[in-house]
């Protein structure tokens, strides 16, 4: 009888465990926006305009760098705030070329949250500079947006 009792215990008792991990695990992706997305995932976000939302950037989509070592690497962020009610899925940034390498947040990002998009510039080239980078993101109007910047490259 207390071997029934106690098979019976066990068993009751890995059964709530296994339910309650279920329920953790799906309350845990049920609603959450700023979850990690697969392509075909931030890909909808894109093309589906009802997933559109709007960001504000907070530093100048023009920066002047000024005067620059010429051969020097140099990095460039550019923040940016999720001012619409839907996540802000940046699917894409580029590079107009591969002397500047762009890199952008992996996850989406929440209303209200702030982000930055980050480029480095390898300081190839020689006289006066301007590079672009293009954002391509869930945002209304559906454009790229475009941020720039210029210095001069000089030798040591």
């Amino acid at each position: 009888m207390k071997k029934l009792v106690l098979i019976f215990g066990v068993g009751a008792l890995v059964a709530a465990c296994s339910s309650s991990d279920k329920k953790a695990a799906d309350s845990g992706n049920a609603d959450d926006s700023t979850r990690n997305l697969t392509a075909e995932e931030k890909q909808k976000a894109i093309a589906d305009s009802s997933n559109f939302t709007t960001l504000e950037w907070l530093d100048p989509v023009t920066k002047d760098l000024g005067k620059l070592v010429k051969d020097q690497s140099i990095e460039i962020s550019f923040r940016f705030k999720n001012t619409g009610d839907k996540a802000l899925v940046i699917e894409n940034v580029s590079a107009q070329c591969g002397c500047t390498i762009p890199e952008k947040p992996e996850q989406p990002v929440a209303p209200g949250e702030e982000g930055v998009i980050k480029a480095r510039y390898n300081g190839a080239g020689k006289g006066v500079i301007s590079k672009q980078v293009y954002v391509k993101a869930n945002t209304s109007p559906s454009v790229d947006h475009i941020l720039t910047f210029t210095g001069e490259l000089q030798d040591n």
